[in-house]
């Protein structure tokens, strides 16, 4: 699998120790940056990975900053991303069983590598459990189509 990685300076160790791992496992890893723990702002790393999964050229993202939550915010604005910010192993099992979710967000300051680590195993493989949650996904992918539209009608 082609995983794309993105973080600030909070995350660069995270980052560095996450693309050990998995090399280590065998996975194609494209790093965004950024390269040093030198203070930068996120979204210039997080947008382009998350970018390369939307356009085809990765299959997932892992995103990483101190608390996680401004890099979700920031890989969720690319249409086709649907990154979930995770802090145990069953949450990011649940982000991909029940949501699909393509992209993972890990607060470097409040998850510990080796959870990390076992989150992220978890979640590259687990498979979406489709059934009620395609549904759920498919009206996700519909407002990524129209999020400057009113939301569709709801049906009974």
């Amino acid at each position: 699998m082609k995983i794309a990685l993105g973080t600030d300076h909070a995350g660069y160790e995270l980052k560095e120790r996450i693309k050990q791992h998995l090399i280590e496992k065998e996975h194609e890893v494209k790093d965004f940056g950024t390269y040093s723990a030198e203070s930068c702002d996120y979204p210039d790393f997080i947008y382009p990975a998350a970018l390369a999964v939307a356009k085809g050229e990765c299959d997932r993202a892992i995103v990483m900053g101190g608390s996680g939550n401004g890099e979700t915010i920031v890989a969720n604005k690319v249409r086709g991303i649907r990154c979930a910010i995770c802090w145990s192993e069953e949450g990011a099992r649940l982000s991909r069983a029940h949501n699909d979710a393509n992209a993972i967000s890990i607060g470097a300051w409040t998850v510990p590598v080796e959870l990390a680590l076992k989150m992220i195993d978890v979640w590259l493989t687990t498979p979406f459990d489709g059934g009620r949650h395609a549904r759920r996904v498919q009206k996700i992918k519909a407002l990524d189509k129209c999020s400057l539209e009113p939301l569709p009608a709801r049906r009974a």
